[in-house]
């Protein structure tokens, strides 16, 4: 009996030491999250947390989006493709009505084929379910998306759950982690649904949140908004969801803190686009492209803190987790159009292959057609606006912010809008937009036409199109050619310059 129980105990221990051993990840992602937090110096907002996982990662000082959209975002970091390759060309919810191809092999699908234990908590807003399908699901298919993604208390509930099950589950793990804030929200709520929860009469209690409220006037806008009261009452408003975020970090971290867990997990942070004000948030500019980016990697905690130069892009998230898993893409049959950035934790002074992002966006809601290509180096951005001549139309959640509707009435009652560009302006963009980062940071001077930078704009433009061409674009061709049965651009003769002429090679 003795030897039974010693043997019993030792196959315990064991049992315990193999799943201390395993390699995990949990992805946090927000939601028209941008970079609110004094790890990117913003010294107005309290994000103790995020700082803290700052200290305990790379963070990236060129992090961008895919696509400056919800689902498609969701969809590049789920696919390691751009939204014109897996198909999920603007949002899942009706009227919209969106989704990726039956054919596409999502990193849930992929991990579940390796024996890896997958869960999502918070918003999903993907399709279709079969593509992009979760062992443990406590996302918005299943529940009111403001309990899973704006209570942090029940956030972290589901979360433990999860963490739970893997103590009794031999698999290493994967969960996804997606919050609902700082979305906008309107109604009684709130802008940004900043009262949900606040334990005021009518708004519920969210027992892990201390909400945290800000003055106006000691926000610090960016460029690329309006300085009027109006803006700055409404980015007070988003603050005070961002702490709620942030608090729920802190809980879901000490979640896995405290299931003897996260020495062994691959921590990663993003958003899906730009915040939701003018400028950002369906724009390819740097204030919707750019997104804070973070991976803390318990192999290399010798860079813990560092910053990095080098360029990353969401779709470089699953090519970054199959590398931690070790699993080769391929024995799965998925395509990756993005790269793992493991080699960046692993030495965040070598950009020897980070120095593009490649940016895809045909639309955000469905009557919101503006197809953008967009090529990032780390001193130009290069845009081809292939609806050149049709306005650019506006998200109705940002077209009913405070912020736009001020700057729509000033503009309409002819007062100073205080804003660095007229709704001309942004309305009507030429076809082919080249900025230098170095020189002209708001990405005021195009300099497409401008005969000292043709090399330059030559070279991006070659590049661009390789891209289109390697991914399988099927807008690769417009607005000047038609894509038939083949790789070649065939000319409309409809006054556009046409694509045959930059692709010699084709």
């Amino acid at each position: 009996m003795y030897r039974v129980d010693l043997l019993l105990r030792l196959l315990c221990l064991f049992m315990v030491a193999s799943a201390d051993t395993r390699k995990n990840v949990v992805l946090f992602f927000g939601d028209d999250a941008g970079f609110q937090m004094g790890a990117y110096k913003d010294s107005v907002i309290k994000s103790p947390n995020f700082d803290a996982l700052a200290a305990r990662s790379v963070v990236f000082r060129n992090g961008y989006t895919s696509v400056s959209s919800c689902s498609p975002s969701r969809s590049v970091l789920l696919t390691g493709q751009p939204q014109h390759q897996n198909g999920m060309y603007g949002l899942a919810h009706d009227p919209h009505h969106f989704s990726s191809f039956d054919r596409v092999k999502s990193l849930p699908n992929i991990l579940s084929q390796h024996n890896v234990r997958t869960g999502i908590v918070g918003k999903y807003h993907v399709a279709p379910l079969p593509v992009y399908q979760f062992e443990y699901d406590a996302s918005s298919t299943k529940f009111p998306i403001n309990q899973v993604g704006r209570n942090i208390t029940c956030m972290k509930e589901h979360m433990r759950e999860f963490l739970q099950g893997s103590q009794n589950d031999s698999r290493p793990f994967f969960l996804y982690m997606a919050w609902h804030d700082p979305h906008r929200c309107g109604g009684s709520l709130g802008q940004f649904c900043e009262k949900f929860g606040n334990g005021k009469p009518g708004f519920g209690v969210i027992p892990d949140w201390t909400p945290e409220y800000y003055n106006p006037d000691d926000i610090e806008l960016p460029y690329y908004l309006p300085n009027t009261p109006a803006a700055r009452q409404d980015m007070a408003n988003m603050y005070t969801t961002y702490s709620r975020m942030d608090q729920g970090l802190g809980l879901f971290l000490k979640e896995l803190e405290q299931s003897g867990l996260m020495e062994n997990t691959l921590v990663l942070y993003t958003s899906d686009n730009g915040i939701p004000f003018p400028s950002a948030k369906t724009n390819l500019y740097e204030p919707g492209n750019g997104e804070p980016m973070m991976i803390s990697s318990p192999l290399h905690k010798q860079h813990w803190g560092k910053y990095t130069d080098a360029i990353g892009s969401t779709m470089d998230f699953t090519p970054t987790i199959l590398d931690w898993f070790g699993i080769d893409p391929s024995s799965s049959n998925a395509k990756l159009t993005g790269k793992s950035l493991l080699p960046v934790a692993a030495n965040p002074d070598d950009l020897t292959n980070y120095t593009r992002a490649f940016s895809s966006h045909n639309m955000h809601e469905v009557t919101m057609y503006y197809p953008m290509r967009v090529v990032r180096t780390p001193q130009y951005r290069l845009i081809h606006n292939l609806n050149y001549k049709g306005p650019y139309g506006m998200a109705t959640d940002i077209y009913g912010s405070p912020t736009f509707l001020d700057i729509l009435n000033r503009t309409m009652t002819g007062q100073p809008t205080h804003w660095f560009k007229t709704l001309d302006q942004y309305y009507y963009r030429p076809q082919w937009e080249l900025f230098d980062l170095h020189s002209d940071p708001q990405e005021l001077h195009n300099l497409a036409d401008d005969p000292g930078h043709q090399s330059v704009m030559n070279e991006l433009r070659a590049e661009l199109l390789s891209w289109q061409a390697q991914t399988h674009d099927p807008w690769r061709c417009l607005p000047g050619g038609e894509l038939l049965n083949g790789p070649s651009c065939f000319p409309l003769d409809n006054g556009e310059d046409g694509m045959n002429k930059y692709r010699a090679e084709l």
